[in-house]
């Protein structure tokens, strides 16, 4: 039996995972769960492999972006990689997980009548170029944005990455803006029933360093 904890660069942030109940999903906090590990050593900073590592479902790994916010229609699902916010370490401090560690995965719809958005987690990526498959989802993110013609575009594009069916919406409003990084891509028929009334439109607003952590739905053996 060990702890996982995971600490942020310069500042130490503990993720226990103790022989307590594992905590509700919505947890705001780290959750508690038991680790079953075999002998032998742990993921190291070299990113060496032990199979025998599992990580059990309901853990929370801390996710983190470049980008301040990111915004998308709420019908829309775009591809998006992000990294790794701590280092993921065994009550020994050995390394699990390393912080920069890359997470690929969507950002998609989620709810009746497409309410909100949710990251879907795919694949870790480890620095030597491993790659490890993950079956992990954040909460559901329903925060909006109104974005109309009264207000500015800068104001909007600010520090933001932008699905692309969100482009399209906002070019629609604002007309021939720059639009900065756009994700994903979106068919024609879909960016044209968008546009439709184009003064104003809702977008999906997340805010990916605080939103899109990732709670593990089955264990994670790293292999």
């Amino acid at each position: 039996m060990f702890k996982v904890r995971y600490y942020k660069p310069a500042l130490a942030i503990g993720l226990s995972l103790s022989t307590m109940m594992m905590a509700p999903l919505a947890s705001l906090y780290p959750a508690n769960a038991q680790l079953f590990p075999s002998p032998g050593p742990s993921r190291s900073n070299s990113n060496s492999i032990d199979d025998s590592i599992v990580i059990p479902a309901g853990t929370i790994i801390p996710l983190e972006y470049d980008k301040e916010k990111i915004l998308v229609t709420k019908e829309e699902t775009i591809p998006v990689t992000l990294t790794v916010a701590a280092n993921i370490r065994d009550r020994s401090r050995n390394m699990l997980i390393p912080y920069g560690t890359e997470v690929e995965g969507q950002i998609e719809p989620v709810g009746n009548g497409y309410v909100g958005s949710i990251f879907v987690a795919e694949e870790l990526i480890f620095a030597d170029g491993t790659r490890q498959y993950i079956n992990a989802r954040s909460q559901p993110v329903t925060r909006t944005e109104t974005v109309s013609k009264g207000k500015d575009a800068g104001d909007v594009l600010k520090g933001a990455a932008i699905g692309a069916a969100a482009a399209a919406v906002l070019s629609g409003i604002f007309g021939n803006i720059s639009v900065g990084e756009v994700l994903g891509g979106a068919g024609l028929g879909a960016i044209a029933g968008l546009l439709l009334g184009g003064n104003e439109a809702e977008l999906i607003s997340i805010d990916p360093n605080q939103d899109l952590d990732i709670i593990l739905d089955s264990d994670l053996v790293l292999r």
